[in-house]
Protein backbone atom coordinates (compact mmCIF):
# COMPACT_ATOMS: atom_id res chain seq x y z
CA UNK A 1 0.00 0.00 0.00
CA UNK A 2 1.36 3.62 -1.14
CA UNK A 3 1.32 6.08 1.89
CA UNK A 4 -0.42 9.44 1.00
CA UNK A 5 -0.39 13.08 1.63
CA UNK A 6 -2.98 15.60 1.47
CA UNK A 7 -2.06 18.51 -0.64
CA UNK A 8 -3.65 22.33 -1.04
CA UNK A 9 -4.11 23.74 -4.34
CA UNK A 10 -1.59 26.49 -4.10
CA UNK A 11 -1.47 27.52 -7.91
CA UNK A 12 -3.34 27.51 -11.40
CA UNK A 13 -1.54 28.57 -14.05
CA UNK A 14 -3.49 29.09 -17.99
CA UNK A 15 -0.50 28.90 -20.78
CA UNK A 16 -3.06 28.80 -23.32
CA UNK A 17 -6.79 28.24 -23.83
CA UNK A 18 -6.84 24.55 -23.63
CA UNK A 19 -3.79 23.55 -21.03
CA UNK A 20 -3.87 24.51 -17.29
CA UNK A 21 -1.32 23.47 -14.86
CA UNK A 22 -2.10 22.70 -11.20
CA UNK A 23 -0.19 22.84 -8.63
CA UNK A 24 -1.02 21.08 -4.98
CA UNK A 25 1.22 21.47 -1.83
CA UNK A 26 2.36 19.93 1.28
CA UNK A 27 0.80 21.72 3.92
CA UNK A 28 4.28 23.25 4.98
CA UNK A 29 5.11 23.75 1.31
CA UNK A 30 8.27 21.32 1.40
CA UNK A 31 6.72 19.24 -1.75
CA UNK A 32 4.47 19.76 -4.26
CA UNK A 33 2.62 18.01 -7.43
CA UNK A 34 2.09 19.52 -10.87
CA UNK A 35 -0.40 18.25 -13.30
CA UNK A 36 -1.42 19.35 -16.79
CA UNK A 37 -4.84 19.20 -17.76
CA UNK A 38 -6.87 20.43 -20.44
CA UNK A 39 -9.73 22.92 -20.05
CA UNK A 40 -12.62 20.39 -20.90
CA UNK A 41 -11.23 17.63 -18.72
CA UNK A 42 -11.80 20.40 -15.90
CA UNK A 43 -14.73 21.56 -17.07
CA UNK A 44 -16.17 17.83 -16.25
CA UNK A 45 -14.30 17.57 -13.40
CA UNK A 46 -13.74 20.88 -11.95
CA UNK A 47 -10.39 20.40 -9.15
CA UNK A 48 -10.77 20.44 -5.46
CA UNK A 49 -9.27 22.44 -3.09
CA UNK A 50 -7.08 19.47 -1.61
CA UNK A 51 -6.14 15.79 -2.62
CA UNK A 52 -4.41 13.02 -1.54
CA UNK A 53 -1.36 12.85 -3.31
CA UNK A 54 0.63 9.12 -3.36
CA UNK A 55 4.02 10.65 -1.53
CA UNK A 56 6.21 8.81 -4.22
CA UNK A 57 4.34 11.64 -6.68
CA UNK A 58 5.72 14.23 -4.68
CA UNK A 59 8.86 16.64 -6.00
CA UNK A 60 10.48 18.81 -3.60
CA UNK A 61 10.34 22.39 -3.75
CA UNK A 62 13.99 23.88 -4.03
CA UNK A 63 13.05 28.03 -3.84
CA UNK A 64 12.98 28.98 0.02
CA UNK A 65 10.50 31.63 -1.31
CA UNK A 66 8.19 29.28 -3.52
CA UNK A 67 8.11 26.95 -0.46
CA UNK A 68 7.10 29.72 1.58
CA UNK A 69 4.59 31.09 -0.71
CA UNK A 70 3.20 27.35 -1.35
CA UNK A 71 2.98 27.13 2.43
CA UNK A 72 0.96 30.11 2.71
CA UNK A 73 -1.28 29.40 0.24
CA UNK A 74 -1.96 25.88 1.48
CA UNK A 75 -2.93 27.59 4.68
CA UNK A 76 -5.48 29.78 3.40
CA UNK A 77 -7.11 26.75 1.57
CA UNK A 78 -7.38 25.10 4.57
CA UNK A 79 -8.84 28.20 6.35
CA UNK A 80 -11.37 28.63 3.65
CA UNK A 81 -12.14 25.57 2.48
CA UNK A 82 -12.92 21.52 2.51
CA UNK A 83 -10.85 19.60 1.28
CA UNK A 84 -13.31 18.03 -1.70
CA UNK A 85 -14.65 21.65 -2.09
CA UNK A 86 -14.38 22.65 -6.18
CA UNK A 87 -12.52 25.09 -6.55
Amino acid sequence: MTDTVQCWLVARDYFDEDLITLVYATPDGQRHVTQQLSSALLAKKPPTAAKDVDVDRLEPVADSEERERYAAEAERMAARHDPDERV
